[in-house]
């Protein structure tokens, strides 16, 4: 007589879903619930380009072309791709786990840097792959350390330039080297969500690498420097096979006929994301200055090429006790507890009378810890 199986009592998840730590969002309150002004989601103080925002009051609510056709021909002819080497994806989110889930699974290895974009752990591990952490250099991507932990088993390698949280940037030498000495058969994803604050001197080449080989995959967001965070748009670029497979897997309607509206009105507005650029780069060099100021308090505020700069907190005045009185006056910014980092704050860069409001707290803060 055969024995009957025994069944579980209840549906269970993977082993590799159970370990997945689910993605934790900016905040925009406090403890106690009050709406606080948020500086924790790298979103733009500018808020929306006025064209964008015409352009969603006429999109009409029909099923969206689900290729973004108009929308990916208007990238191509800004950047100069082909818009068949485009692809769309619901926010750079998407694509980022796509580029995972179509190049990896059990018994692959997916590499990121330390304190790199916590999306890359959740994606490697959703697709059933390994996730394995290079050690950084002073916060930010060290190409030898990472490119020691390339084995036999490495499928994708992610890395954001510049980064977040940590704002660091690899220059174009350094993605170059990156890439020479991968595999071919490795996939390196280029996440470029804070491209649009980067000088057009200073790019890090990684479009022209996408352009010329076959592994190298580049992801960008309408989130940050478009205003466009709460239509969810993203977009990458790669080479034909590469973007065949998103294609293949990549939800069919996965942008909205009004965020593909909003988005190619958005690219039209240059005079828009110049303001954006122009902002973010007085505010931030304004805002480092300022935490340089404050070093015999223990502040540091990290190199940054983003629209955020990231501060460690060495002294007397802990991250959590500034964190906290932040909230106090009304702000909201990101403690990293999570992401191993106690010891510092993210602060996004906004509005210049918030800016103001912020050093001002962390200067009556530092002086009172003293």
């Amino acid at each position: 007589m055969t024995d009957t199986p025994t069944r579980r009592r209840a549906p269970e998840p993977k082993s590799w879903i159970e370990a997945i730590h689910a993605y934790v969002p900016g905040k925009s309150t406090g403890a106690d619930g009050r709406p606080l002004i948020k500086l924790s989601a790298n979103e733009n103080p500018l808020g929306t380009s006025p064209r964008a925002i015409a352009a969603k009051a006429q999109a009409p609510s029909l099923y969206p072309d689900p290729d973004s056709k108009a929308l990916r021909a208007k990238l191509g002819e800004m950047h100069g791709i082909d818009p068949a080497r485009i692809v769309m994806g619901t926010g750079s989110d998407e694509l980022l786990n796509l580029a995972a889930q179509g190049y990896a699974g059990p018994g692959d290895e997916v590499i990121y840097v330390r304190y790199g974009f916590s999306v890359y752990d959740i994606a490697a591990r959703r697709c059933g792959a390994t996730p394995i952490v290079a050690p950084d250099k002073d916060y930010g991507t060290d190409v030898d350390a990472l490119l020691a932990l390339v084995t036999e088993r490495t499928r994708v390698v992610f890395i954001a330039n510049p980064n977040n949280p940590t704002g660091s940037y690899l220059p174009k030498g350094e993605i170059a080297r990156l890439h020479a000495a991968l595999p071919a058969d490795v996939v390196l994803v280029i996440d470029q969500a804070y491209g649009e604050y980067v000088a057009p001197a200073d790019e890090d080449g990684a479009l022209a690498l996408a352009l010329a080989h076959e592994n190298v995959l580049v992801t960008r967001t309408f989130s940050k420097a478009y205003g466009l965070a709460g239509e969810r748009i993203g977009w990458a670029t790669g080479a034909p096979g590469l973007v065949a497979t998103l294609n293949r897997i990549r939800g069919p309607f996965n942008v909205s006929g009004t965020g593909q509206a909003m988005a190619v009105a958005a690219l039209e507005d240059t005079a828009f994301i110049q303001r954006s650029h122009d902002h973010n780069l007085a505010e931030r060099g304004r805002f480092v200055a300022a935490i340089e100021s404050m070093g015999n308090h223990g502040l540091r505020a990290l190199p940054s090429e983003a629209n955020f700069v990231l501060v460690l907190f060495d002294g007397t005045l802990t991250a959590e006790a500034a964190f906290n009185g932040l909230a106090e006056r009304g702000y909201i910014v990101r403690w990293l507890p999570g992401q191993g980092l106690p010891q510092a704050l993210r602060f996004t860069i906004g509005k210049s009378e918030d800016m103001d409001a912020i050093l001002n707290g962390l200067r009556e803060m530092a002086e009172a810890a003293k």
